[in-house]
Formats: C-alpha cells, sequence, structure tokens
C-alpha cells in the first residue's frame, strides 16, 4: 500500500508490514524507537519549531503485529480486559503497524509506557495547536470513542499529511469520519477544494474499480498523490499554486 491515509481500527485490520528501508529511529536518543521516515521527517520539523525537541520525547513508534500481541497480552495481565480494550489495539488493529503513529510523553523520569503524560498545556499544547500544520492528527480524541473505538489518549499522534489534518482539525473530524465524507468527492464530480500554506488543493475518492492517471499532466498541477485507504478506496490529492 503507498500514502499515509491508512485506516486502521477494529473493522479495518493490517494484513501487511511497512518497508524495513522506510523505518528509520525517531530519535537518536531512542534509536529502538521508529517511524515511517516521512513521519519522521515532519515530527521532527514539528518538535523544532514550538521549541520541544528536550521536553517531549517518542514513547512508541512503529510495532509489528508481533510485538502488538506481546503488548495486548500482558496489558490484559496486568491491567484486565476493561482497560485493555480501552486503550490497546488488538493485533492487526493498531496504527502503530503503519509506522505513521506516534505516543509522545513529557521527557521525565516516571513515565508510563502505555499511557504517558502530555498535558494540554505548556509545550504539550503548543505541540497540539502546531501538529496540524506539520501533517499530524490527534488520532483519538475525547469524544469520538464510539466512532474510533478507542479511549482519549492525548499521547498518541497520527501522520496523514497536508492538507488532511488541517482539513480534519478544522472540521473536527477523525479518520474514520474524513475518509467517509471523501466519498462524496468522486473523481468524475465536484472535488473538494481547499486553500493553505500559499497552495490550492483539489481532493477526491476513488473506489477501487479506478485507476487514477496520475502520470498525465494537470493544469497548474505541482504534485499529485494518490494515497491507499484500506477501507475500499484510495484518495486522490492536486497540489496547485494558489495563484
Amino acid at each position: 500500500m503507498n500514502g499515509t491515509l491508512f485506516l486502521v481500527n477494529e473493522h479495518h485490520p493490517l494484513d501487511w508490514e511497512p518497508a524495513e528501508d522506510l523505518l528509520v529511529p525517531a530519535d537518536s536518543r531512542w534509536p529502538e524507537i521508529r517511524l515511517h521516515v516521512r513521519a519522521k521527517v515532519m515530527l521532527e520539523q514539528l518538535l523544532h519549531h514550538v521549541g520541544a525537541t528536550s521536553v517531549i520525547r517518542p514513547v512508541s513508534g512503529y510495532r509489528p503485529r508481533a510485538e502488538q500481541q506481546q503488548l495486548w497480552e500482558q496489558s490484559m495481565a496486568e491491567h484486565g480486559a476493561v482497560f485493555t480494550r480501552t486503550y490497546v489495539a488488538r493485533p492487526g488493529c493498531s496504527e502503530h503497524q503503519t509506522g505513521l503513529a506516534i505516543d509522545l510523553g513529557e521527557n521525565i523520569p516516571e513515565l508510563d509506557p502505555i499511557c504517558p503524560s502530555f498535558p494540554t498545556d505548556g509545550p504539550c499544547g503548543a505541540f497540539r495547536r502546531r501538529a496540524a500544520d506539520f501533517g499530524f492528527i490527534l488520532r483519538y480524541p475525547k469524544g469520538k470513542e464510539t466512532i474510533t473505538g478507542i479511549g482519549y489518549e492525548p499521547w498518541h499522534f497520527r501522520y496523514v499529511g497536508w492538507p488532511h489534518a488541517r482539513i480534519m482539525e478544522e472540521h473536527g473530524m477523525v479518520l474514520e469520519e474524513y475518509l467517509q465524507w471523501l466519498r462524496t468527492f468522486p473523481l468524475d464530480g465536484p472535488h473538494l477544494h481547499y486553500r493553505g500554506l500559499g497552495r490550492a488543493f483539489e481532493v477526491c475518492y476513488l473506489p477501487p474499480s479506478v485507476t487514477p492517471q496520475t502520470e498525465q499532466p494537470h493544469p497548474g498541477m505541482s504534485l499529485c498523490q494518490c494515497s491507499d485507504t484500506n477501507d475500499g478506496g484510495r484518495v486522490l490529492t492536486l497540489w496547485r499554486d494558489a495563484g
């Protein structure tokens, strides 16, 4: 699969792992915590922008299915079924398997690896406010538990890319809602139009039967991206100069 808009939840499990050469350390101080290279680059820029490189640390990044299985079983044994089903994704249903998700926490000695401290003020608050401008969303916000199937996790961020993160934040949508909404913008119908950071964007949804002709130039287009979604479709994003 290609892209950054993979939907991963209990109803849309993953049957693949990212290529090893795409996974890199999220931070040289914790080389065992890896991310997809695109997410790592933007995370680094975001932390630098808000001046939080030394006070926010990665807690958990890419996890293969086997490691998620171990985490699930350990949480069941230590915390019980209710806690585990609220805060730990089932094996095969974790966003961490994509390499695009990162758990972050305050860089403190007593750090909870499952529910790290990530307050809404200070450097963590600044990170949260600017996250969308660097392609990240708070994946499991408060009030969306019945949609995501996961409890509120202020520490769990997901890289979906620009402009999708900003559009989702402005509309108050989680990824499940956003991909469903994009179905109303088909390739042969009106597209979703958005302007930001000096560019104009067109976004549309493609069913599996449609193959986008991304190799053909579009007038005024500087970039064309196609992302698989893991829910039976793909998203086409055209970048244009704002003019």
